[in-house]
Parts: structure tokens; C-alpha cells; sequence
């Protein structure tokens, strides 16, 4: 069938591409968990601490993707460009804004996540060399964005793979031949944000430079288009500042069980990321051609997308739930080689096979409602998923707290799931 083979030639290359995502964080996890569980837990907060921070400029890759495949199925040149520029101004303008306020960041980051005084020295170390990567970092959320509305994984997975090389490379130069510990992790990242931030400018201007020619200012700054293009972003904006409260409310929840639980926590949640770039393959694909086909205005192969791509995102999810269910505990210990880390971990570790049955529909729905730009009723949707987490939470406390959370994560992603199928069959493709 040809939207199998489109959905295919699309979740693949995302999939490889993704699968170096948790890599770069796991990396850094696996090479700080053979020196004490202080250096695991800080640089999980660390890096949680910048998921904070980037996770909700994620509109910059979330809503550029939506708006350019659109305007790609529409075959609108000159709106192609545009959002391309518009994304690329808007990225750079707010990683100025994050370096300017890097301190108010940081202290903030610090409260919402009750980092001890222990944890801080390394904490900070982290954050003070890796906050200077936000201009890459955020201007390779547009180019990328963009790349997959306009159809193109090759490049996002060319430009993922190689950061991820970089960063290893540096990471292991750093860590394991000069001897640094959390710095060295922290300028591998940097270093390969920077890299991948100056490919994709490369990759843009070698097979895209001929759009160059559509571009106006005045065209840019039609009003219009503006207000569409902060309505969406802003929906989306707010949408992820849930998302990221959530995964910062977890974080601030494990930090008060002590080092040894946290540690488990941020392992776990490795295996979270694992799943989620999996399927995030099927929901990036989803974006792309729902996208595409709402721009042509071809109904009938917009729905078989919508279809077909819960038939993957279900397969993906149910080999998740084998694997971990099954092989979780020898999964673990390849994170860490610390054994009262290992030990306190496996009470917990049934939960990895709930969460990918649970949560697969949410990640799916995700990029359906950004293919069709419904990003209102997609921030909706999370505002009321995290009002279920948090009341969950404090409910389930008396089940044992690490279990509680455990159980309020899942809740969260299952509620997110369940009320975007309800806004589907309640309104269909014009959901918002």
C-alpha cells in the first residue's frame, strides 16, 4: 500500500535518527555511572534541567514542521521560505533571551528541583558550560523542523548522526583520555551542538538555496501570517511547559528519596526516552504527511495516515512492553556498574512494561494534531492530563512513594492519549 511505504520511507530514517537522541544523554549517564551515583544524579538533573529549558522552545521544531509540510502540500514556495525564516529569527532571537537570563534559569532550575547543596558543585558545572550551546541548539530545532515538513528525514538523520559522533568522540577524548569528569560532558555537548548547527545550514543553502528567491520581508511580516504562526507556536508553547513541568515535577519528587532512588529514576527514564524516539518515528512521519495531505487538501489518504500510523505506533509499543518486561533488569545494568543502584531498582522496573501500552497513543496523537495544526485542543488535552498527574499523586502516595509517581506518570500519558481520541471522534480532522 502506498501510504504504508510512505509512512515507512519517513518513520525509518526518524527512527534511526531518534535513536541517537537518548544516546547522547545515555552516554553521559553510562560514562558518569562508573564514578559514584552523586556524578549519575547530577548530570540527569543537569540534563533535565536543559530538557526544561529547551523542551518548551520545542515549538520551534513542533509547529515549523506542521506549517512547512502544509505549505509544501499546497506548493507554496514563497510560504515555504517564509517559515523557514520566521522559525530561524524566532530561534535566535530566544537563544539571546536564554543567555541573558542563564542565572534566573539556573536558581529557578535549582528550587523546582530541591537540588541539595551536595549536588550543586556539579550541577552548576554542568550548567555553566552547556547553556552556551542554546543558539545551536535552538536554531537546529527550526532547520530541522523545517527539513520534515518539507518530506526530508535524510537530512535531520544525517544532522542527528553526526552530533551524536561528535559528542562521543569528545566524550570519550574528554572523559576517558584527559580525565575530566561532568565538564568534560558538558563541552562534548556544546561542541556537538555547534557542529550539527553549521551542517544544517550547509545541508539548506546546498539543495534549498533556490527558495532564497522567493524570499521577501514583505512577505514575512504579513500580519496574517504572523498571528498564525504565534498562534500555533504559543499553543504549543504552552502545551510543553506541561510536559516539562511534569518530567520537573518527577525530577523534584526523586530528589527528596535520596541519591540511590534518584539514580534509579534517571535510569528509568532513560528507558522511557528509548521507547518514545521509537515511536516519536511513526507520530514525526505522522507530522509530515497529515501535513502534506491537509495542504492538498486530500482527505481520504489523510485519514488512511491517521490509521495506519496507530497500527505501527501499537506494534512499536507492545515490542517495548516485551522487551523491557522480560529483559528490563540486564537492560538496566548496562547503565550503571553501581550494585545498590541496580538492587533498589528492581521493584520498580514492571512499570517499564505498563508505560509503552499506556502511553504509545499520546505520542501518535502528537504528531497527528501538528500535521493539522490542532494545536489548541492539543494544549487542552495536556493542561487537563497534568491536573489528573498531579491530583494522582498526591492520591496514590500511600501505595509507597516512588511507586506512586510511577503510577501518576503513567496516568498522565494514558489520560493524554484517551482525551485526544475523544476530541478526534468527537470532531475529526477539523479538531480545532
Amino acid at each position: 500500500m502506498r501510504i504504508n511505504k510512505e509512512i515507512l520511507q519517513l518513520a525509518i530514517p526518524n527512527i534511526i535518527s531518534n535513536l541517537s537522541i537518548p544516546l547522547l544523554s545515555s552516554v553521559d549517564t553510562a560514562l558518569m555511572g562508573r564514578l559514584s551515583e552523586g556524578h549519575i544524579s547530577a548530570v540527569g538533573i543537569g540534563a533535565m534541567i536543559f530538557n526544561l529549558i529547551y523542551w518548551n522552545f520545542g515549538f520551534l521544531r513542533m509547529g515549523t514542521t506542521g506549517m512547512a509540510a502544509q505549505a509544501f502540500g499546497q506548493k507554496n514556495r514563497t510560504e515555504i521560505i517564509q517559515t523557514f525564516f520566521r522559525a530561524l529569527f524566532l530561534a535566535i532571537g530566544i537563544s539571546f533571551l536564554v543567555l541573558l537570563l542563564q542565572w534566573p534559569f539556573r536558581e529557578i532550575s535549582y528550587y523546582l528541583m530541591n537540588v541539595s547543596t551536595e549536588q550543586s558543585n556539579l550541577v552548576s558545572t554542568y550548567f555553566n558550560i552547556r547553556i552556551w550551546a542554546a543558539p545551536a541548539t535552538l536554531a537546529s530545532f527550526a532547520i530541522m523542523g523545517w527539513f520534515f515538513g518539507m518530506q526530508n528525514v535524510i537530512y535531520p538523520l544525517i544532522l542527528t548522526i553526526v552530533v551524536n559522533i561528535v559528542n562521543i568522540i569528545f566524550n570519550y577524548l574528554f572523559v576517558i583520555v584527559l580525565g575530566m569528569e561532568i565538564d568534560g560532558v558538558a563541552y562534548a555537548t556544546v561542541i556537538a551542538q555547534y557542529a550539527g548547527l553549521f551542517l544544517g545550514l550547509f545541508l539548506f543553502y546546498f539543495s534549498y538555496r533556490e527558495y532564497l528567491e522567493e524570499y521577501t520581508l514583505k512577505a514575512m511580516l504579513e500580519v496574517e501570517k504572523i498571528k498564525r504562526f504565534f498562534s500555533v507556536n504559543g499553543d504549543i508553547f504552552i502545551r510543553t511547559i506541561c510536559l516539562t513541568f511534569t518530567f520537573g515535577f518527577f525530577y523534584s519528587q526523586s530528589t527528596k528519596m535520596g541519591d540511590t532512588l534518584l539514580a534509579v529514576n534517571v535510569i528509568l527514564l532513560q528507558f522511557i526516552n528509548w521507547m518514545s524516539y521509537f515511536i516519536d518515528g511513526f507520530a514525526y512521519a505522522a507530522e509530515s504527511l497529515v501535513g502534506k495531505y491537509v495542504g492538498a487538501k486530500n482527505i481520504d489518504r489523510l485519514k488512511k495516515v491517521i490509521r495506519l500510523s496507530f497500527v505501527w505506533g501499537t506494534l512499536m509499543a507492545i515490542a517495548f512492553s516485551i522487551l523491557y518486561g522480560f529483559g528490563g533488569a540486564y537492560l538496566f545494568s548496562i547503565f550503571t556498574t553501581q550494585q545498590q543502584v541496580i538492587d533498589a531498582a528492581l521493584p520498580y522496573l514492571f512499570w517499564m512494561a505498563l508505560i509503552p501500552i499506556a502511553g504509545y497513543a499520546s505520542y501518535i496523537w502528537d504528531g497527528i494534531y501538528i500535521g493539522l495544526t490542532a494545536t489548541r485542543t492539543m494544549r487542552n488535552t495536556m493542561l487537563l492530563s497534568l491536573i489528573i498527574f498531579l491530583s494522582s499523586y498526591y492520591l496514590f502516595q500511600q501505595i509507597g512513594t516512588n511507586n506512586g509517581l510511577w503510577l501518576s506518570f503513567l496516568l498522565f500519558l494514558f489520560a493524554r492519549g484517551l482525551l485526544q481520541s475523544y476530541y478526534y471522534m468527537k470532531k475529526g480532522i477539523l479538531i480545532d
